[in-house]
Formats: structure tokens, sequence, C-alpha cells
């Protein structure tokens, strides 16, 4: 019996060990993809900023407000912290298409969604929350979040390219 509990103990605490090095990894993820999205609305000219490749798509202020809602809003769900701004769609808001607001938006979010994984741990980082039909664990919606910027600064690649301007280059580490 006392073998079994002491490899209960030992293989929680090697759980334990994996989660926090799964939260620190996530954070230094978090904080790459920070800077490499602000990289990314410092390349596009101020005067391009509502610049989109036709009309069925969102310009490229659109974009990076549309990832900063998302991604307070999927790090809300981590943590169940209120959400920044969640009277007012950042996207549509003409008067924050700019690069200033732009940049000062998108870095306040990605600190709000590191702020929320800092709440994280062991014990319920992996508990089950719910977002409309949608559930994930605590850990997952700050994943889902990075998940949509990827995505979405792919898209804005696109539109760097297509005015024959070079993207930041990518730093995997």
């Amino acid at each position: 019996m006392k073998i079994k509990f002491l490899i209960f103990l030992l293989l929680g605490g090697l759980y334990a060990n994996a989660q926090t090095q799964a939260i620190d990894a996530l954070m230094a993820d978090l904080e790459r993809s920070k800077n490499l999205t602000l990289a990314y609305v410092e390349a596009m000219p101020e005067d391009q900023f509502n610049y989109k490749p036709n009309d069925s798509v969102k310009s490229y202020s659109e974009q990076v407000l549309h990832m900063t809602q998302a991604t307070i809003g999927l790090a809300s769900n981590a943590s169940g912290a209120e959400r920044l701004y969640a009277d007012q769609n950042l996207e549509k808001d003409a008067s924050l298409h700019n690069k200033a607001d732009v940049s000062r938006l998108i870095g306040k979010a990605y600190d709000f969604a590191m702020t929320q994984l800092k709440t994280l741990n062991e014990s319920n980082a992996d508990e089950i929350t719910k977002m409309g039909n949608f559930e994930s664990s605590r850990i997952g919606w700050i994943r889902k979040a990075e998940e949509h910027n990827v995505h979405h600064r792919g898209a804005l690649a696109i539109y760097l390219r297509s005015l024959n301007i070079a993207p930041p280059g990518y730093q995997l580490f």
C-alpha cells in the first residue's frame, strides 16, 4: 500500500512539474508572439493601415483589432476575468484604425493574456470551462488565442507582401 502511495505521489509530482513547464513554455511563446505581432504593426506604413487586398476582407487595422478582441476574449475564458473593451467592437471603431492605437491595443491584449496565464497552475490548468457551445481547458483557451493570432498574422503577411513590403522575420525561439 505504501509503495502505491509513493508511486501516486511521484506521478503527481511529475504531472505538476510537466504542467508548470507547459505554462512557462506558453508564456515564452506569447511573449515572442507579442513582439512579432508588434513588428507586423510597425511594418505597415501609417497611410496603409486601412488597406485591404479586396473588398471581401478586413482591412489591416481591422485584422489586428480583431486579433486584439479575440485574444482578450479567449484569455478571459481561461481565467474568468472580466474582458477588456467588452462593450466595444474595436475593429469597427474607425477612430482606432491607426498605428499608435492598434499597437497599444494589441500589446495590451497580449499583456492581458499573459496575466491570465499566470493565474493557471497544476491544479486548475486542465479544468474545463465553457464559452457558448465550446469547451476547453483553461490552458487550452490561451492556446486557442495564440492559434487564432497565428492565423491572422498569416493574413497580415499577405497584405504586406501585396504592397511589396517584406513581413518581419519569424523567430521560432
